[in-house]
């Protein structure tokens, strides 16, 4: 079955925090953009992939990315990450009551469609998750057909998600494990092979 996918986005300006201080200030928030268009081209480019709500704190700011193939919606009046993807959830299954839902991060400039395309496989009907490459986060959490996505994003997040009844993934994914939130992160995805936005935007910026 396909999916339909909710990505959620702050301000580029105030987004990927733990980031801040590897580029200049002033240029922060075009690598934040950059990251997320790498993760929507990857995520349009699926073939399991239906559709795409990208959940935005400021529409205008991430306009650009409409280009992708996303839909672009403001977030709720609650600022939370977990209300982000919830509303995203909502306003998919009005469409089809009886959907597979999933809720994935912005920041995977390293995604392989063919990663995404297994976890979809291997999750199959069931509500699933895959953890992030250090095991404690969440990179995606997909729902069961027509049934509740339940998003538990933030510290710990893989054990939560787990505790909720959610099946972790197995197979390595590891374009899909490896979100950014550290210069580390950074420097890992680059080992992996990042996308055309942040491979440019890094030229760019550390040259």
């Amino acid at each position: 079955m396909d999916v339909d996918l909710v990505v959620p986005m702050k301000h580029p300006r105030d987004g990927k925090s733990r980031l801040r201080g590897a580029v200049a200030p002033d240029r922060h928030p075009a690598l934040v953009l950059a990251l997320a268009a790498d993760t929507l081209a990857a995520v349009t480019s699926t073939a399991r992939v239906r559709r795409v709500l990208l959940v935005a704190a400021d529409p205008v700011a991430v306009a650009e990315l409409a280009e992708l193939g996303v839909e672009i919606v403001a977030e709720p009046e609650e600022k939370t990450l977990n209300a982000a993807f919830r509303h995203g959830a909502t306003l998919l299954r009005q469409d089809d009551p009886g959907a597979v839902v999933g809720a994935l991060q912005a920041d995977l400039p390293a995604l392989r469609a063919i990663d995404l395309t297994d976890a979809i496989a291997e999750a199959g009907a069931e509500r699933a998750f895959v953890a992030d490459r250090q095991g404690t986060g969440t990179t995606l959490l997909l729902s069961a057909p027509g049934a509740p996505l339940d998003p538990h994003f933030g510290p710990g997040s893989a054990r939560l998600h787990e505790a909720s009844g959610a099946i972790p993934l197995r197979r390595k994914l590891p374009s899909l494990r490896s979100d950014v939130d550290t210069p580390e992160d950074l420097a890992h995805v680059q080992s992996l092979g990042v996308g055309k936005h942040t491979a440019a935007k890094i030229g760019e910026l550390f040259t």
